[in-house]
């Protein structure tokens, strides 16, 4: 398997399992609810797994803030459409500028093995 593929792969899956964790968390009612407190801890265990094969290849500074970032960003997301819970103007600020830094790190940084 192409190895960009596979870290770029792998951190994605982490991304979207932390993401689907964290919605788990909020539901979870600070862990009174069992169901959504052990789906909770699966997501984050796998999540984490997948990081960690991102890291093989990324480091960890780069592959944290493209992590940390776009969850960010989609859990935002994720509050502003299934919590009904609201951003505003500076708040879209905000992550409009940490998608721009996840854009400018990936496209510009030698750090990053492109």
């Amino acid at each position: 398997m192409n190895p960009a593929i596979l870290t770029y792969g792998s951190l994605a899956g982490a991304i979207v399992l932390e993401v689907i964790g964290t919605t788990f968390l909020q539901q979870s009612q600070q862990f009174t609810r069992a169901l959504p407190t052990i789906l909770m801890g699966l997501c984050y265990a796998i999540a984490f797994y997948l990081l960690s094969i991102a890291l093989r290849t990324l480091p960890v500074g780069v592959a944290y803030a493209i992590w940390s970032g776009l969850g960010i960003v989609l859990i935002s997301a994720v509050g502003l459409i299934l919590f009904r819970q609201t951003l505003d103007t500076a708040a879209m600020i905000g992550l409009g500028l940490i998608i721009s830094g996840v854009v400018v790190v990936n496209l510009f940084s030698s750090s990053v093995g492109h």
